[in-house]
């Protein structure tokens, strides 16, 4: 890829792995049916988006799930070990790799995310790696609910051109959601649909776009 000077990551399924579905199967587990009426990859309730976007707290979140399942009892830590278990973890090398390509590149962290995830996240990387947050990897980290955007609206992707001075035409960005790729590609990035099949590692090396 000729002319990048800047590399915009998604983080879910392409810095972290996450499974929608075995967050379906713990919802599941919990006696609550008919969870992808409300919950998959594809559309879920308008919860879960408020929650992206920094509108409701973690606390009307919760009250949400309860109404939405029709499980009043349903207690807090059963809900967030619920919402949790859709992350999975970092691939060591996917560290390296970011690593690597801040030498080259201004790089940045795009991500739809909320509370309870975000607050896992940083958990989860001080255990394993011993890293206070993804800050160390990037110029700049934007998160949806802290921005109070959220892809694939227009807004939150002038908001990060703006906010960081850059040019769409000079940019990159990597996401493994369509519908957030193509919202990016409008506004002039040049852009990358990450597979179930592909890694981060074998697009940058395949790519010359790392050493």
């Amino acid at each position: 890829m000729q002319g990048i000077k800047n590399i915009i990551f998604d983080y879910g399924n392409v810095i972290f792995n996450i499974d929608f579905e075995k967050t379906q199967h713990s919802f599941t587990e919990l006696g609550i049916k008919n969870v992808e009426r409300f919950f998959a990859h594809s559309g879920h309730d308008p919860i879960f988006n408020e929650f992206e976007m920094g509108n409701i707290s973690s606390a009307e979140f919760r009250d949400g799930i309860r109404r939405i399942t029709e499980r009043p009892d349903l207690s807090d830590e059963q809900i967030d070990h619920a919402w949790n278990t859709l992350l999975i973890g970092v691939p060591p090398i996917n560290h390296e790799i970011l690593l690597k390509a801040k030498k080259k590149y201004r790089t940045f962290l795009l991500s739809n995310i909320n509370e309870i995830h975000l607050d896992y996240i940083l958990k989860y990387l001080k255990t394993e790696y011993n890293i206070n947050s993804n800050d160390v990897f990037f110029e700049k980290v934007y998160y949806s609910h802290l921005v109070r955007l959220r892809k694939p609206n227009r807004d939150i992707f002038e908001f990060v051109c703006k906010d960081s001075k850059l040019i769409p035409e000079e940019t990159l960005y990597i996401d493994d959601s369509p519908q957030h790729l193509q919202t990016g590609g409008e506004i002039g990035f040049k852009t990358y649909l990450m597979t179930k099949d592909d890694t981060l590692e074998k697009f940058m090396y395949r790519e010359g776009l790392i050493d």
